[in-house]
């Protein structure tokens, strides 16, 4: 049934162990300590946690060169210590995704080594092999400038193996049915451990048919169908939540034209054009990109953001466009990554509140899921001395004990930012929880107003004319319920004029301020709006939600 579909109004909390909250003070976040903060992400309002990987691995990649898909690493606990947290979450109503991480494993994983030693080895073909270097051996690299081929040398094995990441994380053969039966089999002994779905790492490769005769990457959308069949029939409310940069025009093969593809994708085309606003107060590339995304399953959502643990991916934008956001967010060589990308966080990049708050105002009233990245609560900024995207990996900023309080060994898994505006000392959750005024009570606020207008999630959507190129009008409509949520982009104030006189809206409710607009005798609200201003209203009266509740 339709209303089973959780994920439409719910809030994702993404963040990593390793960073988050350390309990055994070796330095190194674990699930003892997450277990702890429990009760502040569920002050907080989240309805969803998604855990960066956190099984055994030599961790050469943040994590995502698994050795072991069914256990814990140890720096992070035991699998004891991880059931302990499921049911610490549950009892909250909390529910966990993990990272299904299965294009590659780690060079050190025992399938590898064992396909290594010989052709016949059971594990040969589970993963991608060339006698020959292939031609096409330098196309398709994932992170330009630092890495260098797809296809790397082993001298064990005699032959070339492919790898469309770094070189010690060796691509799986999804091809091999044996494979896929594998992934299966991850799939429920995590679901079988309470988890409620997988975000789904590198989608687009997952579902890649690649081999040295490959010249063009044949897709396999079949596969997502298969393990989406599969999670229905082990647990029918799990879901999946596919990583996938991908155009518009490829968007039906993900979710699938009848939604049984992925539950949800992450909007990286929005996204993107979402920052290109937000430097450029153009609203119409934004409408665009909504209106280009627009068409998908009912059960199908798309999951909003602005940051992640990666870089900020403007390879969608034009290079004019991608131009005006370095310009704006990543003016320094050092801000910038893989030539395509700004590796810094929100509160830092734009660096006033009142534009980062209708950052986040946007984000969350978008037509999806909003799902929040850890810190970003509090306005934490990036450490740009730490290599690549490790940037933006800094340890959670909970007070300004030493270590910021996230542990008391003297050397960390990565340094807390200690220097500048953005230090523990002035940014953490102690001292914000504190002040009435503070970034982290306006985003808790935030979240507890998104979920209370469900519209977002379910409803029928609409950008409204405003006459301005610089506001953005979207309304929704849900069982006979409307929201309407506006933003000037523009460092100056502005005034619209918005007709509403179709659904005989005469009145609209601020639920933000003690206010509401009455519509003029034409139908015309005139609506004013501060600098990067932001209004959320509901149609009619509060009553909205006796309505909801039959």
């Amino acid at each position: 049934m339709i209303e089973d579909l959780w994920y439409k109004n719910a809030v994702i909390y993404s963040l990593d162990l390793e960073t988050f909250m350390d309990a055994n003070g070796d330095g190194v976040g674990d699930f003892a300590g997450l277990s702890r903060r429990l009760d502040y992400l569920q002050a907080l309002g989240v309805d969803v946690i998604w855990l960066a990987p956190f099984q055994p691995t030599p961790n050469r990649d943040n994590g995502y060169d698994i050795e072991d898909y069914y256990g814990v690493d140890r720096r992070h606990g035991s699998s004891g210590d991880f059931v302990e947290f499921m049911y610490q979450a549950n009892k909250r109503g909390i529910k966990v995704l993990i990272d299904l991480v299965v294009n590659h494993t780690s060079s050190k994983h025992p399938w590898f080594e064992d396909a290594r030693r010989s052709e016949k080895s059971e594990h040969r073909d589970w993963y991608i092999w060339s006698k020959e270097k292939p031609e096409n051996s330098e196309d398709g690299v994932v992170f330009p400038g630092v890495q260098e081929t797809t296809w790397t040398y082993d001298k064990q094995a005699k032959a070339y193996y492919f790898h469309r990441f770094f070189e010690f994380q060796p691509d799986l053969n999804i091809d091999n049915p044996e494979v896929r039966a594998e992934i299966r089999r991850i799939l429920g002994y995590w679901l079988q451990l309470g988890v409620a779905g997988f975000r789904v790492d590198a989608l687009p490769f997952v579902l890649e048919s690649a081999g040295p005769d490959h010249t063009k990457p044949v897709m396999r959308f079949e596969y997502i169908r298969e393990f989406r069949r599969f999670l229905q029939w082990r647990q029918g409310d799990a879901i999946l939540l596919g990583e996938a940069n991908v155009l518009p025009e490829e968007i039906d093969q993900y979710f699938g034209k009848e939604g049984d593809g992925s539950h949800l994708l992450f909007n990286f085309y929005v996204n993107q054009h979402l920052f290109y606003t937000l430097a450029s107060a153009d609203v119409q590339p934004l409408i665009d990109a909504l209106e280009a995304t627009r068409n998908i399953a009912p059960v199908s959502q798309w999951a909003h953001f602005l940051r992640n643990h990666d870089e900020l991916d403007l390879g969608r934008l034009t290079d004019e466009q991608r131009q005006a956001v370095f310009a704006r967010f990543g003016p320094e060589p050092s801000m910038q990554i893989y030539e395509r990308g700004i590796r810094r966080r929100v509160a830092s990049m734009i660096g006033n509140r009142p534009q980062i708050e209708l950052a986040y105002s946007l984000m969350f009233s978008m037509p999806g899921t909003p799902v929040l990245r850890y810190g970003d609560e509090i306005g934490m900024g990036e450490n740009l001395d730490l290599k690549e995207r490790d940037a933006v990996r800094t340890p959670m900023q909970w007070c300004a004990d030493p270590q910021s309080g996230f542990s008391m060994a003297e050397k960390l898994v990565h340094p807390v930012i200690d220097e500048g505006p953005f230090g523990y000392k002035h940014v953490n959750v102690e001292a914000q929880r504190r002040d009435p005024d503070s970034f982290l009570n306006w985003i808790t606020a935030l979240i507890r107003l998104r979920k209370e207008c469900p519209e977002i999630g379910w409803g029928q959507w609409r950008i409204l004319p405003t006459g301005n190129p610089k506001v953005l009008a979207i309304h929704y409509s849900w069982r006979g319920n409307t929201v309407l949520v506006i933003h000037n982009f523009d460092p100056h104030p502005q005034e619209i004029h918005l007709s509403l006189k179709p659904e005989n809206e005469t009145r609209l409710v601020d639920l933000l301020a003690n206010e509401q607009s009455e519509a003029d005798e034409k139908g015309v609200h005139q609506i004013r709006l501060s600098s990067y201003g932001y209004r959320w209203f509901r149609a009619g009266s509060l009553s909205y939600l006796l309505n909801l509740a039959e």
